[in-house]
């Protein structure tokens, strides 16, 4: 066992595939529990930054085993303050700022971008091996990333349609009709675990909504039967589900 272990921390091949595989892994672990409970960042953002995070300290490791060895002579004629780590640090830190601002905020309490954030910041971190040379992160890494964006996004979806957590945006007439909309969801053995009621304008008109966010029974009714059961309702305007 101990063997085993001392071989996974050496530097070499097998274990840059190990640890980039690991990283996604164990991040979307996270990622599925945060998936599970309806949260913003779910398993894509997960598994993304966990790579992200992997490649650069996987970087560093290079550039320090590079500088000892092929570019030790560059090194020595450049200086021993020269850290080529530093050029990555500054890289990933400014990207921060174009990540930010893939990030917005839209109606109905729903974030959108910040699987495109983790994205950017993963390609950054694979820009980086890219003009370091270190070229089996760049192939392992850019496999292991069109998996987590590709792959992973029709799973998740589906995933979440299954789940039992669901949030719903209800438009309706008037506001006493909240009641009847949750005498109706109590009535299907689900559970409403926050409700908020905003009023919003259409067609100069002013219409109540609620952002309802439901935890179905353990029979588990499907979203489509709770989605078809509140729009049977004759005081309903529209209803959709809010997917991230």
């Amino acid at each position: 066992m101990n063997n085993a272990i001392q071989y996974l921390r050496e530097f070499h091949f097998g274990t840059v595939v190990f640890r980039l595989v690991l990283a996604m892994f164990s991040s979307g672990i996270i990622g599925y529990g945060r998936t599970k409970r309806a949260k913003t960042a779910g398993l894509r953002t997960y598994m993304l930054t966990g790579i992200g995070a992997a490649m650069s300290i996987l970087l560093a490791l290079y550039e320090y085993e590079m500088m000892n060895s092929l570019w030790a002579d560059t090194v020595s004629s450049v200086g021993l303050k020269f850290d080529a780590s530093r050029f990555s640090a500054a890289v990933i830190g400014g990207i921060g700022f174009l990540a930010a601002g893939s990030i917005i905020g839209t109606s109905h309490q729903q974030v959108k971008g910040l699987t495109t954030a983790t994205g950017l910041f993963a390609s950054v971190c694979m820009g980086i091996a890219c003009g370091a040379g270190f070229y089996e992160c760049v192939i392992i890494s850019c496999v292991l990333i069109m998996t987590a964006l590709n792959i992973m996004q029709p799973l998740e979806r589906q995933y979440k349609r299954r789940c039992r957590n669901i949030t719903l945006f209800v438009e309706f007439e008037d506001i006493e009709n909240v009641s009847v909309i949750t005498d109706m969801i109590r009535s299907k053995n689900a559970e409403i675990q926050e409700i908020e009621i905003e009023r919003m304008k259409k067609e100069g008109d002013a219409y109540p909504c609620a952002i309802l966010n439901l935890r179905l029974s353990k029979e588990q009714m499907s979203h489509s039967d709770m989605l078809s059961s509140i729009a049977e309702l004759d005081s309903v305007i529209a209803i959709e589900e809010l997917i991230s």
